[in-house]
Protein backbone atom coordinates (compact mmCIF):
# COMPACT_ATOMS: atom_id res chain seq x y z
CA UNK A 1 0.00 0.00 0.00
CA UNK A 2 1.24 3.69 -1.06
CA UNK A 3 2.59 5.71 1.99
CA UNK A 4 0.15 8.14 2.92
CA UNK A 5 0.63 11.72 3.26
CA UNK A 6 -0.66 13.13 6.85
CA UNK A 7 -0.51 17.25 6.42
CA UNK A 8 -0.59 18.83 9.38
CA UNK A 9 -3.17 21.71 10.24
CA UNK A 10 -1.96 23.97 13.32
CA UNK A 11 -5.05 26.07 15.00
CA UNK A 12 -2.09 27.37 17.38
CA UNK A 13 -0.33 31.29 16.99
CA UNK A 14 2.76 29.52 18.79
CA UNK A 15 3.96 26.39 16.53
CA UNK A 16 7.39 26.40 15.73
CA UNK A 17 7.38 26.46 11.92
CA UNK A 18 3.84 28.07 11.12
CA UNK A 19 1.87 29.17 14.50
CA UNK A 20 -0.69 32.18 14.15
CA UNK A 21 -1.31 31.12 10.34
CA UNK A 22 -4.32 29.11 9.98
CA UNK A 23 -5.84 29.98 13.39
CA UNK A 24 -9.21 31.53 12.37
CA UNK A 25 -11.86 29.49 10.53
CA UNK A 26 -11.32 30.69 7.32
CA UNK A 27 -7.69 30.41 7.01
CA UNK A 28 -7.97 26.76 8.63
CA UNK A 29 -10.39 26.00 5.72
CA UNK A 30 -8.77 27.47 2.98
CA UNK A 31 -4.80 25.89 4.05
CA UNK A 32 -6.89 22.54 4.58
CA UNK A 33 -8.27 22.76 0.74
CA UNK A 34 -5.02 23.84 -0.46
CA UNK A 35 -3.07 20.69 1.05
CA UNK A 36 -6.25 18.41 -0.33
CA UNK A 37 -5.46 19.93 -3.51
CA UNK A 38 -1.41 19.29 -2.99
CA UNK A 39 -2.15 15.34 -2.19
CA UNK A 40 -2.99 15.10 1.48
CA UNK A 41 -4.52 11.83 2.23
CA UNK A 42 -4.78 12.52 6.23
CA UNK A 43 -5.50 16.50 8.04
CA UNK A 44 -4.04 16.53 11.28
CA UNK A 45 -5.60 19.09 13.29
CA UNK A 46 -3.65 20.42 16.51
CA UNK A 47 -4.53 23.25 19.00
CA UNK A 48 -1.51 22.95 21.55
CA UNK A 49 1.91 23.15 20.41
CA UNK A 50 4.43 20.67 21.31
CA UNK A 51 7.49 21.91 20.78
CA UNK A 52 10.31 21.93 23.10
CA UNK A 53 9.51 24.58 26.09
CA UNK A 54 6.04 24.95 24.96
CA UNK A 55 3.44 26.34 27.49
CA UNK A 56 0.57 24.02 28.06
CA UNK A 57 -2.82 25.04 26.94
CA UNK A 58 -6.27 24.16 28.80
CA UNK A 59 -8.41 21.90 27.05
CA UNK A 60 -11.15 24.21 26.99
CA UNK A 61 -9.02 26.64 24.97
CA UNK A 62 -7.82 23.79 22.59
CA UNK A 63 -10.95 22.42 21.94
CA UNK A 64 -12.26 26.31 21.08
CA UNK A 65 -9.69 25.65 18.61
CA UNK A 66 -9.55 23.05 16.98
CA UNK A 67 -13.66 22.10 17.59
CA UNK A 68 -14.87 24.35 14.79
CA UNK A 69 -12.87 23.66 12.06
CA UNK A 70 -13.43 19.86 13.29
CA UNK A 71 -17.13 20.21 12.53
CA UNK A 72 -16.52 22.12 8.89
CA UNK A 73 -14.29 19.76 7.93
CA UNK A 74 -16.36 16.41 8.93
CA UNK A 75 -18.97 18.01 6.38
CA UNK A 76 -16.94 18.85 3.57
CA UNK A 77 -12.99 16.74 3.41
CA UNK A 78 -13.45 13.89 1.65
CA UNK A 79 -10.56 12.14 3.10
CA UNK A 80 -9.54 11.26 7.17
CA UNK A 81 -9.24 13.32 9.64
CA UNK A 82 -7.01 13.50 12.88
CA UNK A 83 -6.48 15.24 15.87
CA UNK A 84 -3.53 15.98 17.71
CA UNK A 85 -4.56 16.03 21.33
CA UNK A 86 -2.67 14.72 24.86
CA UNK A 87 -5.99 15.58 26.74
CA UNK A 88 -9.15 12.75 27.03
CA UNK A 89 -11.01 15.38 27.72
CA UNK A 90 -10.11 17.03 24.25
CA UNK A 91 -10.39 13.79 22.43
CA UNK A 92 -13.79 12.68 23.80
CA UNK A 93 -15.43 16.22 22.97
CA UNK A 94 -14.01 15.55 19.62
CA UNK A 95 -15.11 12.30 19.33
CA UNK A 96 -18.67 13.30 20.13
CA UNK A 97 -18.16 16.25 17.63
CA UNK A 98 -17.86 13.33 14.92
CA UNK A 99 -20.72 11.21 15.88
CA UNK A 100 -21.25 8.44 13.67
CA UNK A 101 -18.41 9.39 11.98
CA UNK A 102 -16.32 9.12 15.36
CA UNK A 103 -14.57 5.46 14.22
CA UNK A 104 -13.14 6.95 11.42
CA UNK A 105 -10.93 9.52 12.96
CA UNK A 106 -7.30 9.42 14.21
CA UNK A 107 -6.28 10.92 17.68
CA UNK A 108 -3.05 11.64 17.92
CA UNK A 109 -1.25 11.52 20.82
CA UNK A 110 2.21 12.80 21.65
CA UNK A 111 2.20 12.21 25.41
CA UNK A 112 4.39 8.86 24.82
CA UNK A 113 5.23 7.19 28.48
CA UNK A 114 2.74 10.06 30.04
CA UNK A 115 -0.24 9.31 28.53
CA UNK A 116 -3.10 9.90 30.80
CA UNK A 117 -4.50 7.08 31.79
CA UNK A 118 -8.11 8.38 30.65
CA UNK A 119 -6.78 8.38 27.15
CA UNK A 120 -7.25 4.34 26.14
CA UNK A 121 -10.58 3.91 27.55
CA UNK A 122 -12.07 7.25 25.35
CA UNK A 123 -10.39 5.43 22.38
CA UNK A 124 -11.39 1.95 22.78
CA UNK A 125 -14.82 3.07 23.47
CA UNK A 126 -14.67 4.90 20.08
CA UNK A 127 -13.44 2.71 17.63
CA UNK A 128 -11.56 5.36 16.50
CA UNK A 129 -7.31 4.82 15.29
CA UNK A 130 -4.99 5.93 17.58
CA UNK A 131 -1.22 6.92 16.80
CA UNK A 132 0.76 6.25 19.98
CA UNK A 133 3.95 8.62 19.76
CA UNK A 134 7.27 7.52 21.55
CA UNK A 135 7.75 10.80 24.19
CA UNK A 136 9.32 10.77 27.96
CA UNK A 137 8.37 13.77 29.15
CA UNK A 138 6.51 16.79 28.35
CA UNK A 139 7.18 20.34 26.27
CA UNK A 140 9.49 21.28 29.51
CA UNK A 141 11.53 17.86 30.16
CA UNK A 142 11.45 15.64 27.41
CA UNK A 143 15.33 17.01 26.13
CA UNK A 144 16.60 15.97 29.39
CA UNK A 145 15.49 12.70 28.81
CA UNK A 146 17.59 11.50 25.76
CA UNK A 147 19.39 8.93 27.40
CA UNK A 148 19.18 5.23 25.79
CA UNK A 149 21.48 2.12 25.44
CA UNK A 150 20.21 1.59 21.90
CA UNK A 151 18.17 4.09 21.10
CA UNK A 152 16.09 1.90 18.72
CA UNK A 153 15.57 -1.14 20.54
CA UNK A 154 14.46 1.38 23.64
CA UNK A 155 12.00 2.71 21.54
CA UNK A 156 10.32 -0.14 20.34
CA UNK A 157 10.03 -1.58 23.61
CA UNK A 158 8.92 2.15 25.26
CA UNK A 159 5.94 1.83 22.49
CA UNK A 160 4.79 -1.51 22.88
CA UNK A 161 4.51 -0.70 27.16
CA UNK A 162 1.89 2.45 25.75
CA UNK A 163 0.31 0.47 22.95
CA UNK A 164 -0.19 -2.57 26.01
CA UNK A 165 -2.34 -0.21 27.94
CA UNK A 166 -4.42 0.44 24.88
CA UNK A 167 -4.95 -3.54 23.80
CA UNK A 168 -6.22 -3.51 27.76
CA UNK A 169 -8.59 -0.90 27.15
CA UNK A 170 -9.82 -2.67 24.45
CA UNK A 171 -8.30 -1.10 21.16
CA UNK A 172 -8.25 -3.48 18.41
CA UNK A 173 -4.39 -3.78 17.80
CA UNK A 174 -5.21 -2.82 14.06
CA UNK A 175 -6.70 0.73 15.28
CA UNK A 176 -2.67 1.01 16.52
CA UNK A 177 -0.50 2.97 14.78
CA UNK A 178 3.38 3.80 16.37
CA UNK A 179 4.76 6.48 15.47
CA UNK A 180 8.98 6.53 17.16
CA UNK A 181 8.54 10.09 18.39
CA UNK A 182 11.10 12.40 16.26
CA UNK A 183 12.10 15.26 18.39
CA UNK A 184 10.42 13.83 21.25
CA UNK A 185 13.55 13.51 23.92
CA UNK A 186 15.81 12.81 21.05
CA UNK A 187 19.25 14.11 20.47
CA UNK A 188 19.71 15.24 16.68
CA UNK A 189 22.11 12.38 16.73
CA UNK A 190 19.52 9.95 17.72
CA UNK A 191 16.68 11.39 15.24
CA UNK A 192 19.11 10.46 12.24
CA UNK A 193 19.51 6.73 14.07
CA UNK A 194 15.86 6.27 14.40
CA UNK A 195 15.74 7.10 10.80
CA UNK A 196 18.23 5.07 9.35
CA UNK A 197 16.77 2.04 11.26
CA UNK A 198 13.17 2.68 10.67
CA UNK A 199 12.71 -0.51 8.97
CA UNK A 200 13.10 -2.53 12.54
CA UNK A 201 10.30 -0.13 13.29
CA UNK A 202 8.29 -1.28 10.27
CA UNK A 203 9.46 -4.68 9.94
CA UNK A 204 7.33 -5.71 13.15
CA UNK A 205 4.45 -5.71 11.13
CA UNK A 206 2.88 -2.12 13.26
CA UNK A 207 1.62 0.38 10.90
CA UNK A 208 4.33 3.22 11.25
CA UNK A 209 3.79 7.45 10.85
CA UNK A 210 7.13 8.83 10.74
CA UNK A 211 6.88 13.16 11.51
CA UNK A 212 10.16 14.28 10.81
CA UNK A 213 9.10 18.04 9.00
CA UNK A 214 11.09 21.09 9.44
CA UNK A 215 12.34 19.67 12.96
CA UNK A 216 15.34 21.07 14.35
CA UNK A 217 17.41 18.44 13.38
CA UNK A 218 16.91 19.26 10.04
CA UNK A 219 17.96 23.12 10.78
CA UNK A 220 21.23 22.37 12.05
CA UNK A 221 22.36 19.89 9.37
CA UNK A 222 21.32 22.72 7.03
CA UNK A 223 23.52 25.58 8.62
CA UNK A 224 23.81 28.63 6.94
CA UNK A 225 27.31 30.18 6.05
CA UNK A 226 27.44 32.01 9.38
CA UNK A 227 26.72 28.61 11.17
CA UNK A 228 22.97 29.59 12.24
CA UNK A 229 20.63 26.86 11.87
CA UNK A 230 18.31 26.97 8.25
CA UNK A 231 14.62 28.52 9.51
CA UNK A 232 12.17 26.01 10.06
CA UNK A 233 10.07 27.38 6.74
CA UNK A 234 13.13 26.48 4.86
CA UNK A 235 13.42 23.09 5.80
CA UNK A 236 11.05 20.91 3.35
CA UNK A 237 13.57 19.97 0.68
CA UNK A 238 15.39 17.99 3.28
CA UNK A 239 11.85 16.70 4.66
CA UNK A 240 10.85 15.69 1.26
CA UNK A 241 14.69 13.71 1.20
CA UNK A 242 13.06 11.99 4.64
CA UNK A 243 9.87 11.03 3.43
CA UNK A 244 11.50 9.07 0.36
CA UNK A 245 13.98 7.24 2.90
CA UNK A 246 10.89 6.40 5.42
CA UNK A 247 8.61 5.23 2.48
CA UNK A 248 10.99 2.91 0.99
CA UNK A 249 11.16 1.82 4.80
CA UNK A 250 7.75 0.97 4.72
CA UNK A 251 6.00 3.96 6.68
CA UNK A 252 2.23 4.00 6.86
CA UNK A 253 2.32 7.62 6.72
CA UNK A 254 4.17 10.98 7.00
CA UNK A 255 3.26 13.60 8.98
CA UNK A 256 3.72 17.04 6.63
CA UNK A 257 3.59 20.74 6.69
CA UNK A 258 4.40 20.87 2.84
CA UNK A 259 2.42 18.36 1.20
CA UNK A 260 3.35 18.70 -2.46
CA UNK A 261 6.75 18.02 -2.28
CA UNK A 262 6.37 15.16 0.00
CA UNK A 263 3.38 13.56 -1.95
CA UNK A 264 6.10 13.72 -4.86
CA UNK A 265 8.43 12.13 -3.24
CA UNK A 266 6.11 8.90 -2.26
CA UNK A 267 5.45 8.55 -5.58
CA UNK A 268 8.77 8.56 -6.74
CA UNK A 269 10.09 6.20 -3.70
CA UNK A 270 7.06 4.00 -4.90
CA UNK A 271 8.27 3.73 -8.59
CA UNK A 272 11.27 2.80 -7.11
CA UNK A 273 9.93 -0.25 -4.73
CA UNK A 274 7.70 -1.21 -7.36
CA UNK A 275 10.35 -2.46 -9.73
CA UNK A 276 10.74 -6.22 -9.70
CA UNK A 277 14.29 -8.08 -9.31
Amino acid sequence: MRTQVMGILNLTPDSFSDGGRHDTLGEALAQAERMTRQGADILDLGGESTRPGAAPVDPAEEQSRILPVLERLLERFPRQLSVDTRHPETARAVLECAGSQASGLIINDVSGLLTHPDMPAAVAESGCEIVITHNRGDSVTMQERTQYDDVVADVIDELHQVRRRYLEAGTLPERIILDPGIGFAKTHEQNWRLTRDLSRLTGLGHRVLYGASRKGFLGQLLKDEDGEPRPASERDHATAALTALAAAAGVWAVRVHAVGPSADAVRAAEAVTALEG
